[in-house]
């Protein structure tokens, strides 16, 4: 169905218009606040890594989820994303537990 696949490609310029521009904000507000400059060729490289590096999560948390014989992703999939990173780990598991405590009221 090749409508289906442009209306997809179309999402995802979307997407990444919205990040590119969600990004720049942020380096010009921090660049404002340095007194800095960066340039567009920056912004438009750290765009594309956070780009990818979503990809890479999302890969992954669906992976966790397919290993663990589910086909939705929960929040044990997304700490164990942060396992490497003990400081992240710890902030995952305490926001999930919030949460749960929060879903249970």
């Amino acid at each position: 169905m090749p409508g289906i696949q442009a209306d997809d490609q179309t999402k995802e310029e979307k997407l990444k218009a919205a990040l590119w521009y969600s990004i720049g904000q942020t380096v010009d507000s921090v660049a404002l606040n340095q007194n800095i400059n960066a340039t567009p060729h920056f912004i438009g490289g750290l765009s594309e890594l956070c780009w990818a590096q979503i990809g890479n999560v999302a890969h992954d948390l669906e992976a966790f989820a397919k290993h663990a014989g589910r086909s939705t992703i929960n929040s044990k999939d997304v700490v164990l994303l942060g396992r490497r990173n003990e400081g992240l780990e710890e902030v995952l598991k305490a926001q999930a537990k919030s949460v749960k405590e929060r879903d249970r009221r």
